[in-house]
């Protein structure tokens, strides 16, 4: 059995403990928020955040898993995660929306270590999360507005 809490919610699995933790999250929990993309660790749809960092799930074996399991269902209650899932509204960021819970994931973490981030720390921090929509000027924008909402 490998034991999790995911979303603030203790779960026991009776699972291979190699299981990707976005399989495990998706097939095992039926949060099915998390997209599978590239499943390289390459595009950043699956991130979720581990302990408060975030994570590339798909590669993420649940056996190596240390600390809480934050998803993009589990940060609706969370106040930083509000303000970037409205900025996300505001500045119409989603068209396909497939990478989104991805990179809402990545600006949440962004935005808990730096208030006020600039251009560079939110290139850096959003490095790796490919949207094929290509709304990084949005989605930069955004990250901008929520942490000036948060100010």
């Amino acid at each position: 059995m490998i034991n999790l809490t995911v979303n603030g919610r203790a779960v026991s699995l009776d699972a291979d403990p190699d299981m990707p933790l976005l399989w495990a999250v998706r097939e095992e929990l039926q949060l099915t928020g998390s997209k599978f993309g590239c499943g390289a660790a390459q595009c950043g749809a699956c991130t979720m955040h581990v302990a408060g960092a975030p994570v590339r799930s798909c590669m993420t074996p649940i056996s190596s898993v240390q600390g809480p399991v934050t998803t993009i269902e589990g940060i609706a209650s969370d106040k930083i995660g509000q303000a970037v899932q409205a900025a996300w509204v505001a500045h119409d960021v989603a068209q396909c929306g497939y990478c989104q819970s991805g990179q809402v994931m990545s600006a949440v973490a962004l935005l808990k270590t730096h208030k006020k981030p600039t251009d560079a720390q939110i290139d850096e921090a959003m490095a790796g999360n490919l949207c094929r929509c290509g709304t990084y000027t949005r989605i930069r924008a955004a990250i901008h507005a929520a942490a000036a909402t948060l100010a």
